[in-house]
């Protein structure tokens, strides 16, 4: 594998050592230079020629909080974590489990939707009204996506929800 057309920046001996760093997950540097191949690399096929299927399991949830913290290129780490994800489920052999929402934040949702729609609002106009993404609004409706009550109570006041049955 040709690791110079992934670490640009650096010259050749700081190539050459970045192999030998992306091969040793002690080392110091590995998660910043992991990183940055992953980050760049789009090919599995290239990462596992430098380090086996089973090392990027055991690495994957290091590396992942390195990149969340980095909040860089999060299509490449929604990308890899399912290839992660693919990978234990052939190492296992199972399948990881889904989750239904649960039954108060469907309702929560459904209760926030029919406001949001008796006020004639789009969710991309309600989302710009509160301050977030129209997705995380579908997400919300759908009882998909966990809430603070502080959003909760945001939420319901720009609707003038003034209750919520929590107790169906």
């Amino acid at each position: 594998m040709n690791l110079k057309k992934y670490y640009w920046g650096l010259n050749e001996k700081a190539v050459k050592e970045t192999e030998k760093i992306i091969r040793n997950s002690q080392h110091p540097k590995f998660l910043s230079r992991i990183f940055t191949l992953l980050s760049r690399c789009d090919r599995p096929n290239e990462l596992f020629s430098l380090i086996s299927k089973k090392q990027f399991i055991e690495v994957w949830p290091r590396v992942r909080r390195y990149w969340i913290k980095r909040s860089q290129a999060e299509d490449f780490r929604a990308w890899w974590e399912t290839i992660y994800e693919q990978l234990l489920e052939e190492v296992r052999g199972e399948k990881k489990p889904r989750g239904k929402p649960m039954k108060l934040s469907k309702h929560i949702g459904e209760t926030i939707k029919k406001a949001r729609m008796e006020k004639g609002w789009s969710q991309s106009d309600f989302a710009r009204r509160v301050g977030m993404k129209q997705p995380d609004i579908s997400a919300i409706e759908k009882g998909k996506k966990n809430i603070t009550l502080e959003t909760l109570a945001r939420l319901c006041k720009i609707l003038d929800i003034k209750n919520i049955l929590v107790n169906k």
